[in-house]
C-alpha cells in the first residue's frame, strides 16, 4: 500500500500548506507580471481543449504537476481581466483582501442557507449589507432593521429577477404562486436596459410580449414621459403594470436613467420600481455622485456589484429591497428537513428565501475583507480616480480631429468613434485589440459603430491610460479618413 492510500488519498495538512504557499506565491507573482501579457487570449477555438487528455487520471498526480500545466495550458487561453490594460466591457476586478476571504470561504467550507446551518454567515452578511447601504447614502428603509434589507446574489442578472418575482408577488396578490403567471402582467425598460430584464420576464412566466420596451432621450437615459404613455394604454387594455427597471449606469454607455421621474410614474400605476446600479452603483460611496440617482428613495428594490468595480471578485452581486416579506413569500418553500426552532422564532433571517438557490456559500467574508483593508476612505480614492483618469481620456478625444465623443460621461467609461465613420471605427477596434497591448470592446448607439473605454481595473494608473491613447492615435494613423 502507497503512503497515499495509507492517508485515504487526502492531501496532508502539510502538503496543503506548502502548496497553498506556491500558489500564494504563483498568484502574486502573476499579478506583477500580468501588464506584460497579451491582454485578450490568443487561443484559437479548440486549443485549450486539445492540450488537454481526453479522460480524466487514474491516478492522482502532484500539485506541482497541475501548477505546472496552469502555466502551460490554462495562462495562454486566459483574457487577462485583471491586467491594467483591460477596459473592454465593464470591470470584474479583484484585490489581494478579497481574494484572502475568498480562500477563508473555501477552507471553512459552510454552507449558509439557514441562520441555523452557520449563524456567523447570516449575520455577517445582514450587517455588511446595512454597511453599504449607508455607504452608498441608499434610504434607511433598506436597512435589516426596518421591513427591508439586503442580500448577497450572484449577479445583477439574478437580483433582477428576484426583484420581478417580488414584483410579481405583490401585483398578484400571491396568485401568481398559487394558479401560475397571470399574462395581463406588464413590465418595463428602456432600449438600452440590460438584457437581464428580458430573461427574467422569460423565467418569471410573464412572456416575451409582456415586456415594453421604452424609448430613450438623447442622452440615452429613459423617456418618462413615453413611460407613463405607455402604462396608461396598457391599463386602459386590461393590462397591470409590475414591474419597472430603472437603471443608474446602462451597459453600452452609463447612460442614467431619471429615478424619480420613472419613480413617479411607477407609483402612480402601482408598479414595482427596481433601480439597476450594476456597474455604476459602487460610485456612490462617493458622496458626489448620488445626486445622479436622485429619486432612489422611492425605489422598492436596488442592485450593485462589489464584483464589478469594487475590488471584490466574483460572483457578488448586492441586492437591497424595502420590502423584504414580498421577496420572501415569492421564494419561500419549506419542507420538513428544512424547518428548526431559530427559524420558527421569526428572530433570524433564512437567506435562502432571498434567492432562487437553496444553497449559498459565505461571500460575506471576502466584501468583509475588502470593505475592512481598504476603508470608506481608501475605496473612495481609487474610483475618484478611475473616474478621473476617464475623464482625462475624453478630454483627449473631444479635441482630437480623427475623433469624437459618442456620450456622456458621468463614470469611469468612454464611449467615442473615429470619425472615419462604422468601417473606421470597426477596423481600429479590430487594429487595437489585434495588438495584444490593451482590449476594448464595443456597442451601437444610434445605430452606430461606436468604441468603449472603461476605466476600472484595480491596478490601472494614468500611465496605463496615457499608453492606451497614444496607442489608440497610433493605430488610427491607418484608418480611413471620413468620406467628403
Amino acid at each position: 500500500m502507497t503512503d497515499r492510500q495509507q492517508t485515504g488519498y487526502h492531501m496532508s495538512p502539510e502538503d496543503f500548506r506548502r502548496h497553498g504557499h506556491a500558489l500564494v506565491d504563483w498568484i502574486a507573482a502573476y499579478w506583477q507580471r500580468v501588464e506584460s501579457l497579451p491582454v485578450r487570449s490568443r487561443a484559437a477555438p479548440g486549443e485549450v481543449a486539445a492540450a488537454l487528455p481526453g479522460s480524466a487520471p487514474e491516478r492522482g498526480e502532484p500539485f506541482a504537476a497541475m501548477l505546472e500545466d496552469v502555466e502551460r495550458v490554462i495562462l495562454p487561453g486566459l483574457t487577462h481581466w485583471q491586467s491594467p490594460n483591460f477596459f473592454a466591457y465593464f470591470p470584474a476586478n479583484t484585490s489581494a483582501p478579497s481574494v484572502l476571504g475568498e480562500l477563508l470561504a473555501a477552507g471553512l467550507g459552510v454552507q449558509g442557507m439557514l441562520w441555523a446551518t452557520s449563524p456567523a454567515c447570516t449575520e455577517l452578511e445582514t450587517r455588511v449589507l446595512d454597511w453599504l447601504a449607508e455607504l452608498l447614502g441608499l434610504p434607511a428603509a433598506f436597512r435589516s432593521d426596518g421591513g427591508g434589507g439586503g442580500v448577497i446574489q450572484d449577479s445583477a442578472s439574478g437580483a433582477a429577477l428576484c426583484a420581478l418575482l417580488a414584483a410579481r408577488e405583490r401585483a398578484s396578490d400571491g396568485a401568481a404562486n398559487e394558479r401560475g403567471c397571470d399574462r395581463r402582467l406588464t413590465a418595463y425598460a428602456s432600449t438600452e436596459t440590460h438584457s437581464s430584464i428580458e430573461k427574467a420576464v422569460k423565467i418569471a412566466g410573464l412572456g416575451r410580449e409582456q415586456l415594453r420596451i421604452i424609448p430613450v432621450d438623447d442622452h440615452f437615459a429613459m423617456d418618462a414621459g413615453a413611460l407613463a404613455r405607455q402604462m396608461a394604454a396598457d391599463v386602459a387594455a386590461g393590462f397591470t403594470p409590475a414591474f419597472v427597471c430603472a437603471t443608474v449606469g446602462t451597459t453600452s454607455s452609463t447612460a442614467v436613467d431619471p429615478v424619480a421621474a420613472i419613480a413617479a410614474v411607477a407609483r402612480r400605476f402601482g408598479a414595482w420600481l427596481h433601480v439597476d446600479a450594476a456597474m455604476a452603483g459602487s460610485a456612490m460611496i462617493c458622496p458626489e455622485f448620488r445626486a445622479l440617482q436622485a429619486g432612489v428613495e422611492q425605489a422598492d428594490s436596488y442592485c450593485f456589484d462589489p464584483h464589478k468595480w469594487l475590488f471584490t471578485n466574483f460572483d457578488c452581486s448586492c441586492l437591497f429591497v424595502r420590502e423584504r416579506g414580498a421577496l420572501i413569500r415569492a421564494l419561500s418553500v419549506l419542507p420538513e428537513y428544512l424547518r428548526n426552532r431559530a427559524s420558527e422564532s421569526g428572530a433570524v433571517i433564512d437567506y435562502r428565501d432571498w434567492h432562487v438557490p437553496l444553497g449559498r456559500r459565505f461571500r460575506a467574508l471576502k466584501l468583509w475583507f475588502v470593505l475592512r483593508h481598504y476603508g470608506a476612505e481608501g475605496l473612495r480614492h481609487h474610483l475618484r480616480e478611475h473616474v478621473r483618469l476617464a475623464r482625462w481620456f475624453a478630454d483627449q478625444v473631444a479635441v482630437h480631429p480623427d475623433f469624437e465623443l459618442a456620450a456622456p460621461v458621468p463614470f469611469n467609461l468612454v464611449c467615442f468613434r473615429h470619425r472615419g465613420g462604422d468601417a473606421g471605427s470597426e477596423a481600429l477596434l479590430e487594429r487595437l485589440n489585434g495588438s495584444g497591448r490593451l482590449y476594448l470592446t464595443h456597442t451601437r448607439l444610434d445605430g452606430r459603430f461606436t468604441l468603449r473605454l472603461c476605466v476600472g481595473q484595480t491596478h490601472t494608473e494614468a500611465s496605463h491610460v496615457e499608453a492606451a491613447w497614444a496607442a489608440i492615435r497610433a493605430a488610427a494613423e491607418g484608418t480611413a479618413a471620413p468620406a467628403g
